[in-house]
């Protein structure tokens, strides 16, 4: 039987935990025994069962079905991860712990519904890794498995997301909700309508909810016509001078102009107010500043291909797809001289916390979530839970050392480095930005230790698999810019899998294709030349040559030559098939050979011939490694938040390891800048110490304020992100409200959007009255004229011929009247509305409305309301009737009337909405500069954002009923609307 590879064989003793929940044993259990629970399950949650009543069996059938499929075992500290995701918190284990296997309890236990479950990954590898490795137990208890990437058709997209258990990653989730909420036909939509969300299991759930969620995912529309601006703002930019012309804050990366750096823009500039409406310079140039100040090259981006490419500085990777806002990205690209891409105005916003949100259950998994918990609690009522670790942690973190210069960390860094090389420990040191590893490394270079960069270079991000893999081998040196394996652990000795994967590529790659790119490396720099390497028996080199000449004789006899990404792909899945069959079973696929060679089994068996071998080095090597120590791991700064450093930490001491940490931080880092750290009194303090400011210092007091430094750090950040949720809160009500208007328009049946009309119909009646009567006061005081002109502007002028004396007339006769039959209701005097409310369906629509505008209290009381009501029933019967009737007229079938007024209906909502989103991110900046005026600007941004939202959706409603009037009164004249 197969060992559990992330974890060791031996079980732990009871002690490390405590009532731990129980779990049933079905090892007894057949194959198809453990499959048909799935059914029964599923049958008990119909006849009235709860997910808990069913829980711990099927917690034991999920840990038997990854045994028998997997070859890994839940251990009991795994089963208590699983609880905790169940009850919709946060599971804070360690790394190496194995989160990945503990989200397959919830997720199959959640998946029973059948309301579908989302397994969200910070990328598409991990997703889809864990959709391939874990989906393998969920298929083998009956569910279905499905899987986002990008580049996928929507109609892939929507198989997917109807599986039962479907892995994505954040960004292709955002995406797909935004998309959804953009389409203009039910059959567009990809995701599962009207509940697209039911549970979900979010991996890294505080870089997701944390570190990524103030960055809002925005789908933007037709470009604006400043790009021209961005290259003239630049320039003058240059011109101005820090401390004289503009003052900058670094904590949050704000710059202020100074009176002299205004004249002197205006003059560059040649205009004579920067903030004036109409020529608006003032933007741009403090962009520009912003681009100059705080966006450095090969820290916050690089440029490759003529582009301005994001580093993620939490990940280390280049984002390609991803654009600062606000005018941001094109004052970058003007600095560094690259083509603009123009301004584009945002269709569709939304961040992650408000995405999450719309769960209505949430949970997540991390290795650092417990200093972050009152967040969690307060922003997404989710506590965090420890899971205790399998086995003991004895890793060392060593005293931080701190310096006064940046040389003298540097020095100390290259120095542990070169010792910890002699000893043949591997090591690993994270740094914060591409610039500073390649110093590193050039430091490193001089003293000739080989090594390996894993930055946002093309030429080294496209082996942080293999570099991450193996960065616990003996004498491993692993430089990396934040982006330490997330979600590839570093296993001590190396990992077998990989390294045989490694091999299997290098002995037959050439034999499939032609094309195998130069991966560029610098000459010198990889460590791969003193890690040991591994001894292929003879029988292993036997089944590699022999499946190198079959491969060549396929090609040959064929006449096929697959691609360099082909080939790797066809070597992938016969390493799946390797994992899903025997080897007695591979073996009886080769044998039976028939026209078709078949590669896939003879890859897959040397596969496994190689992989007994790589794993028994890796064994011996990581026993050679533990004594030495283990991984250790070294820290060049100390990050604005404690949870980042011990992500850092975390990747030493996996699994009960030997391991050992230590962070280096000189005065002149970045933070101590940026929140002005007293670093004279820290200076004084070292130099007591010694007259060599290159030598560190460490102790309980230098500590001390560093850690408190961190925690400031953590308060104001968390007070930015606080209040950017409250902000966001006030958009979230609307977007939830016009979202779900939205859908109703799009996926209800003909009779629904029918409905949808006469709503906005009898509204427009209605807010056309209130606007110009008093429920207090006579018909005659009353601004009849001007209602009558704004009905008549809004319908096509159904009562042209009326007059104000007619109506008043009218209406004062209505008063007097005792009782009334409302179905047959209209004004005296007044022409009768068109005969459509014929038929029960008709009729109980007309009171419906009548109820509801009787019940209206947005309308004060007073001696007239009865006859106000009367007046809206009246227009609003008018209005629909004749609507109906006109449509009646122009001949057309009832579904292509129906087809139209859904496509008006969501092409109008989806035009204001697009106006209001600019409108209140314009209001987000402008209501700061009301604090000034003692003004709370939250509470600023809910009042007007609300007069915003009213007003937005009387238009919508006022122009649809105009759009639609017009279309059927002259539908050739009136293509545009749906153009």
């Amino acid at each position: 039987m197969h060992q559990n590879h992330l974890f060791p064989a031996t079980p732990p003793s009871s002690s490390h935990y405590s009532e731990a929940p129980p779990v049933h044993s079905f090892s007894h259990l057949f194959v198809a025994e453990v499959e048909r629970k799935d059914g029964e399950f599923r049958q008990r949650l119909i006849q009235g069962a709860t997910l808990a009543d069913i829980q711990a069996e099927a917690f034991a059938v999920v840990r038997e079905a990854a045994k028998r499929k997997l070859g890994m075992r839940h251990f009991d500290v795994q089963i208590i991860g699983g609880a905790v995701l169940h009850d919709g918190s946060i599971a804070e284990m360690k790394t190496g712990e194995g989160k990945t296997l503990v989200s397959t309890l919830a997720a199959y236990l959640n998946a029973l519904s059948g309301e579908g479950v989302h397994v969200v990954t910070v990328n598409d590898y991990l997703a889809q890794r864990d959709a391939e490795w874990m989906g393998r137990v969920h298929r083998f208890l009956g569910l279905s498995v499905g899987l986002i990437q990008r580049g996928m058709t929507p109609e892939e997209r929507r198989s997917n997301y109807r599986c039962d258990i479907t892995y994505t990653n954040n960004s292709e989730l955002g995406f797909d909700y935004l998309r959804d909420n953009l389409s203009t036909s039910s059959e567009q939509l990809v995701m599962r309508w009207p509940k697209p969300f039911h549970f979900a299991i979010v991996d890294e759930v505080d870089s997701v909810l944390i570190d990524e969620g103030r960055n809002p995912l925005l789908i933007s529309g037709e470009a604006s016509k400043d790009a021209a601006r961005y290259p003239v703002a630049a320039r003058v930019a240059e011109l101005l001078i820090r401390g004289l012309h503009y003052n900058v804050e670094l904590k949050d990366n704000s710059v202020e102009l100074t009176e002299e750096g205004i004249v002197l823009a205006e003059m560059a500039l040649e205009t004579n107010d920067l903030w004036d409406e109409n020529d608006p310079w003032a933007r741009f140039v403090l962009n520009a500043l912003k681009a100059k100040e705080f966006y450095r090259r090969d820290v916050q981006y690089i440029v490759r291909n003529g582009k301005a490419l994001i580093i993620n500085e939490l990940t280390g990777r280049v984002e390609e797809k991803r654009r600062w806002s606000d005018g941001i990205h094109q004052a970058v690209e003007a600095k560094e001289g690259l083509k603009i891409q123009a301004d584009s105005v945002v269709v569709a916003q939304i961040t992650y916390q408000s995405l999450f949100k719309l769960y209505p259950k949430l949970s997540g998994m991390t290795g650092t979530a417990k200093t972050e918990e009152k967040e969690f609690l307060k922003m997404f009522q989710m506590p965090v839970i420890e899971v205790p670790t399998n086995m003991p942690n004895i890793r060392k973190d060593l005293p931080i050392q701190a310096f006064a210069t940046a040389r003298g960390k540097w020095e100390y860094v290259r120095a542990e480095i070169e010792y910890m090389f002699r000893l043949g420990r591997p090591v690993l040191v994270g740094t914060t930005s591409v610039e500073n590893s390649e110093h590193l490394s050039a430091l490193l270079r001089e003293r000739k230790i080989p090594h390996n960069v894993l930055n946002a270079r093309p030429k080294y991000a496209a082996r942080e698999a293999e570099i991450v893999a193996q960065a616990g081998r003996k004498h491993a040196i692993t430089l990396s810019t934040n982006m330490a394996g997330r979600g590839t652990d570093i296993i001590l000795g190396g990992n077998p899998k990989m390294l045989a994967k490694e091999i299997l590529e290098d002995n037959l790659l050439s034999s499939l294709t032609q094309n195998v790119p130069d991966v560029e490396i610098d000459s010198g720099t990889s460590s791969g030349k003193v890690l040991s390497k591994v001894k292929i028996g003879p029988a292993s080199l036997g089944l590699l040559a022999k499946t190198a000449v079959m491969s060549k004789y396929v090609c040959k006899s064929e006449g096929k030559r697959w691609t360099y990404d082909e080939a790797r792909n066809m070597i992938s899945e016969s390493i799946e098939l390797s994992q899903s069959m025997e080897s007695t079973e591979l073996q009886k696929l080769v044998n039976e050979q028939t026209e078709i060679y078949p590669l896939g089994p003879s890859i897959a068996l040397a596969y496994l011939s190689v992989l007994k071998e790589c794993e028994s080095h890796c064994y011996d090597e990581g026993l050679e490694v533990k004594k030495l120590g283990g991984l250790h791991v070294i820290g060049t700064s100390l990050h604005e938040s404690r949870r980042i450093d011990n992500q850092l930490r975390g990747r030493a001491g996996r699994q009960g390891d030997p391991g050992s940490t230590r962070f280096m931080v000189s005065l002149q880092d970045e933070m101590f800048q940026k929140f002005n750290f007293d670093t004279e009194w820290a200076v004084k303090l070292i130099s007591r110490i010694t007259n060599d400011e290159d030598i560190p210092i460490e102790g309980h007091s230098i500590v001390k304020q560093l850690l408190s430094l961190q925690i400031n750090a953590e308060k104001y950040f968390f007070s930015i992100r606080k209040s950017l949720v409250e902000f966001d809160e006030v958009l979230e009500v609307q977007r939830k409200h016009v979202y779900e208007l939205r859908q109703l328009i799009l996926t209800g049946d003909s009779d629904s959007c029918s409905q949808h009309i006469f709503q906005y119909m009898q509204a427009v009646a209605d807010e056309i009255i209130f606007k110009n009567v008093d429920p207090t006061k006579h018909p005659s005081s009353w601004s009849l004229g001007k209602l009558l002109k704004e009905f008549n502007f809004i319908s096509g002028k159904l009562l042209n011929g009326v007059t104000e004396e007619h109506l008043l007339q009218s209406l004062t006769q209505v008063h007097g009247l005792s009782s009334i039959d409302i179905d047959e209701f209209h004004l005296p005097s007044l022409p009768k509305p068109p005969n459509a409310f014929r038929g029960i369906r008709m009729k109980s629509s007309s009171l419906k409305r009548w109820l509801t505008i009787c019940s209206d209290d947005s309308m004060k009381d007073g001696k007239f309301r009865p006859t106000v009501n009367l007046l809206c029933k009246y227009l609003g019967d008018f209005l629909i009737a004749s609507y109906l009737d006109v449509i009646q007229e122009s001949g057309y079938d009832s579904a292509y009337v129906k087809e139209i007024e859904r496509a008006v209906l969501v092409k109008t909502l989806d035009c204001f909405w697009r106006d209001h989103l600019v409108n209140m991110n314009r209001l987000s900046s402008a209501v700061n500069v009301r604090s000034f005026g003692h003004r709370n600007p939250l509470e600023e941004y809910k009042i007007d954002g609300c007069r915003f939202f009213i007003s937005m959706l009387s238009a919508t409603r006022r122009v649809t009923v105009e759009s639609l009037l017009r279309y059927w009164s002259s539908p050739m004249e009136s293509q545009e609307l749906f153009v």
